[in-house]
């Protein structure tokens, strides 16, 4: 129960979001005088409407976005009644067109950057001080994390039977302690105990120093059989090594929380680090369609493949299932981030492509009348209908694509 409620109210998150996006369309249009006849939450049959001014809103049957209408967009649009040529979008300066074609990304943005500022002075934002490389892990005092087993291969997967017991639980060490020497040996940090690890033989016993609560003790236990690569060549041969069955707490905090004005900060350098993650997110797309292919043929479905608003939606409810409602707010703004950037591409019929070709028609009217030739007007979108066929035709079969994977192979955080 607790899954489906996540999974609807994130499909209506995500539903309020492109709302609010062509809401942002809507009152900047009729900011800037623009004549904005139609305004829609869904699409499909009409549900319910009512008519304020010359604007009509309404509810409609499919709840997979919404619309609003503004008159005469491109100089070929053929809805600008007679007394509206004045009022038609494509006869504003380029500066108002580009205001109103923004709005809806800047909406986006809007709603992430508030969610992260509430989260900033409330559950937490991710410590940038976190380790996140090995080389980073390596350096932090070697406090440990038990493990209920030791994996005989190379492989990450839950215990099974026949592994053998964690040695250091069979030590009696206990999670949080922090180990200072092993054999006689000092250690200094995690990436000290890793290496003084691999120059003891599997199934020799092992004297362990640790300080818990801030008392020394020590303890003697029986190293167990691994197999891992050299620890300077992760991508190297499998060996036998000898394992202790732990792994790190590092000392820094996951999440840090800030004060009202602090967050303001922190809210801006975590929005910069999202900005460089969807660059690189958006480079990385066309290598992702075939992984997105195996995953829908069978094979193991990566991670770090896109998600549909479906998989999203899923991923929302497993948050709520697991209480992680950090994660839950995390996705709502990651998603509004990335369709904030996507939708200012300048392709289109993305508003950056809207956006794109109005600055272009500004740039060739100032080339034009530098050279004293006639202005070569607007242009004609018409002639772009085959390039922006094409756009439609690709997102439509890479939303296919990820609607598919996440129906038949979805990703998941949580083990149900």
């Amino acid at each position: 129960m607790a899954y489906l409620l996540g999974v609807v109210l994130f499909a209506l998150a995500i539903l309020i979001s492109v709302s609010l996006h062509e809401a942002g369309h809507m009152l900047t249009a009729k900011a800037f005088g623009m004549k904005v006849t139609r305004y829609f939450v869904g699409f499909g049959p009409t549900l319910w409407s009512f008519r304020r001014g010359e604007t009509e809103y309404g509810l409609k049957g499919i709840p997979l976005g919404g619309f609003c209408k503004i008159v005469g967009m491109t100089p070929q649009d053929d809805d600008v009644e007679p007394g509206d040529e004045k009022r038609a979008m494509w006869r504003y300066p380029v500066w108002k067109r580009t205001i109103v074609m923004s709005a809806g990304s800047i909406t986006h943005f809007a709603l992430a950057l508030v969610t992260l500022w509430i989260l900033a002075i409330s559950a937490g934002l991710p410590n940038p001080a976190y380790p996140t490389t090995e080389e980073q892990a390596r350096q932090e005092p070697a406090v440990v994390a038990l493990s209920d087993c030791v994996v005989p291969d190379n492989t990450a997967r839950a215990c099974a039977p026949g592994d053998a017991a964690s040695p250091a639980a069979q030590a009696q060490l206990r999670d949080g302690d922090r180990i200072t020497s092993l054999n006689g040996l000092p250690i200094n940090n995690y990436g000290q105990l890793l290496t003084t690890l691999r120059g003891l033989p599997p199934g020799s016993t092992a004297t362990i120093g640790f300080v818990r609560d801030g008392q020394p003790g020590t303890a003697t236990t029986t190293l167990a059989k691994t197999e891992r690569p050299p620890l300077d060549d992760p991508k190297g041969a499998v060996g036998p090594v000898a394992a202790l069955g732990v792994g790190l707490i590092p000392s820094t905090p996951t999440r840090v929380t800030y004060g009202p004005v602090g967050a303001f900060g922190a809210t801006a350098d975590f929005t910069g680090e999202m900005a460089v993650g969807t660059y690189h997110a958006l480079q990385r797309i066309p290598q992702k369609v075939p992984a997105l292919w195996t995953a829908i043929t069978g094979g193991e479905r990566d991670v770090d493949t896109p998600i549909s608003v479906v998989g999203a939606s899923r991923l929302g409810g497993e948050a709520v299932e697991n209480n992680a409602w950090l994660v839950f707010f995390m996705l709502f703004v990651s998603l509004n981030f990335f369709i904030g950037v996507f939708n200012l591409l300048p392709l289109l019929p993305l508003d950056g492509g809207h956006i794109a070709i109005a600055w272009f028609e500004r740039v060739r009217s100032w080339i034009y009348a530098r050279l004293r030739r006639p202005d070569p007007g607007r242009v004609d979108y018409l002639k772009l209908m085959p390039f922006t066929y094409a756009v439609i035709l690709i997102g439509g079969v890479f939303t296919l694509l990820t609607v598919t994977a996440d129906v038949v192979n979805p990703i998941t955080l949580f083990s149900r």
